[in-house]
């Protein structure tokens, strides 16, 4: 795989990650459950993931629409859309660009903001709206309501959606990048927080098993990974530079943010505005080695340790 300039090679199969910027395409109608005759301009769209956090996210979405709407009505047109399974983020997105949201804005956590984030793009390229001037463009927004809401964390959020909905009021924007991955085959894939692979990738199946354990899924998930679990070579190279072979590498993370895993700081240098990536190599880790030194992955400071590697 290659993110950005960042490519990655298993001994046995190549895969590459990169980001890049690219201009709009025509795309196929999708269906979705965002559909307007036409969407003014002020239009928000909140993408609503009810069964978020163990069902948890519905709840307190229907608590916060009273509160939105006292805060945005005049301002905006409110448009709620829910999504009834995987991938139904991402047409709900493509839809409401098309039809020219000023805004669409993930509520959950960050399974909902990483289907978002994807629903901007088609093909490779941005989803651009019809019938608008070329100079439009629709923000991302985030209420965090989710288990881990971890991009919120490297920006310093709380996790308050009353604090959320106060930055959508005053209009605070951002720009941020985007990291795209293309494997041998298929649509590019996009990520804003943090792509991983081997382990912290097996981590994050097992932990939607336990969401009711809260952030403890996290852990919990990175333990039942370990079960049955090997190391691996891996060859990697960054901005072109020489491949260079990394043995026994228990997970490799690409943060364009800090957090993941529930509030583990694994890319502690990471800044998705300054147009690099931070990447960390976990080498030679048990089961044992994660329980000592969790509290280090937490606070970031688990680079100064013998058996991890980091660069930009």
């Amino acid at each position: 795989m290659v993110f950005n300039r960042i490519a990655v090679l298993a001994v046995s199969k190549p895969l590459v990650f990169k980001a890049e910027q690219s201009m709009a395409s025509e795309l196929p109608t999708d269906r979705t459950s965002y559909r307007r005759a036409s969407t003014r301009k002020g239009d928000i769209v909140f993408v609503v993931n009810p069964k978020g956090a163990n069902g948890r996210t519905g709840k307190e979405w229907k608590k916060l629409v009273p509160y939105l709407r006292s805060r945005l009505d005049g301002v905006y047109n409110i448009c709620e859309s829910f999504t009834s399974g995987p991938s139904h983020a991402i047409d709900i997105t493509r839809e409401a660009i098309r039809e020219g949201a000023d805004g669409v804005i993930a509520v959950g956590g960050d399974g909902t903001l990483h289907e978002v984030v994807n629903g901007f793009f088609w093909g490779g390229k941005p989803v651009a709206a019809e019938d608008q001037e070329a100079t439009h463009t629709t923000a991302l927004g985030l209420i965090p309501l989710g288990t881990g809401s971890d991009f919120a964390r490297t920006f310093g959020w709380k996790n308050d959606p009353h604090d959320a909905i106060e930055r959508i009021v005053k209009g605070q924007k951002s720009r941020i990048d985007v990291g795209v991955i293309n494997g041998e085959s298929g649509e590019p894939h996009y990520f804003i927080n943090v792509a991983d692979i081997h382990l912290s990738a097996k981590a994050g199946y097992y932990a939607s098993q336990y969401k009711r354990f809260g952030n403890l899924c996290y852990v919990i998930g990175a333990l039942r990974g370990f079960v049955g679990h090997k190391n691996q070579d891996l060859r990697i190279k960054v901005n072109g530079g020489e491949w260079e072979i990394f043995p026994q590498v228990t997970a490799l993370c690409i943060g364009n943010a800090k957090f993941f895993g529930g509030g583990m700081k694994i890319t502690p240098n990471a800044d998705p505005c300054s147009g690099d990536f931070e990447v960390v190599i976990l080498q030679d880790f048990k089961w044992y080695d994660f329980i000592l030194k969790l509290h280090k992955l937490y606070q970031g400071t688990h680079l100064a340790e013998k058996n991890v590697h980091s660069r930009s």
